[in-house]
C-alpha cells in the first residue's frame, strides 16, 4: 500500500515559496504542500502532537528547508529532525542562498539528502523532487516504534 507523501516547505520568503511550489507542480508532483514561514511553526507542527500537529504514525514526509529563517536556523531544524526516532528517515532537501562549502558539508553530515543553492536551477530541483517521489513510491514506510 502506498502512503501519500506530505511536503513540508519551510521558507520565509513568500516569493521563493510560490516559485518553489509552482515548479514542484510543473514537475508533475501533486502531493499536499504545507508551507511554514517560521522555524517555530514548522517545529511545532513536526514535534508537538498535543497541538494537533506532529507527524502522524505511518505518514511519509518530505521536508524542503531554508537555512536562513527569521527565528532559528535551518541547521537547528535539520539536527532535530535527524535526531528524532519518527522523523529521521524523512528526506530533507535544503534550499537556501548559502553556498559556503563548510555549510554544505555540515548539512550533508547532519543528514540532508539534497542541498540546492538559490537561485535554484529549477530543472535540477524538479528532477530531485521527482527522484524522491519515485523513492517514496518503491519503499515501504517503516512502522513507528511505540
Amino acid at each position: 500500500m502506498s502512503v501519500p507523501v506530505k511536503i513540508i516547505m519551510i521558507e520565509d520568503d513568500e516569493g521563493h515559496a510560490r516559485l518553489i511550489e509552482r515548479n514542484i507542480r510543473r514537475a508533475g508532483v501533486n502531493n499536499e504542500i504545507m508551507p511554514f514561514t517560521t522555524g517555530t511553526d514548522a517545529v511545532k507542527f513536526l514535534f508537538e502532537k498535543a497541538n494537533g500537529g506532529g507527524s502522524q504514525d505511518g505518514e511519509a514526509l518530505l521536508i524542503l528547508l531554508d537555512l536562513n529563517l527569521p527565528d532559528m536556523t535551518g541547521i537547528d531544524i535539520l539536527k532535530r529532525v535527524k535526531q528524532d526516532a519518527k522523523l529521521k528517515c524523512a528526506p530533507v532537501v535544503v534550499l537556501t542562498t548559502t553556498d559556503d562549502a563548510q555549510e554544505i558539508k555540515r548539512c550533508y553530515e547532519l543528514g540532508c539528502n539534497v542541498y540546492i543553492t538559490k537561485p535554484v536551477n529549477y530543472e535540477s530541483f524538479a528532477n530531485a523532487i521527482r527522484q524522491l517521489g519515485l523513492f517514496f513510491s518503491v519503499i515501504q514506510v517503516p512502522p513507528t516504534q511505540s
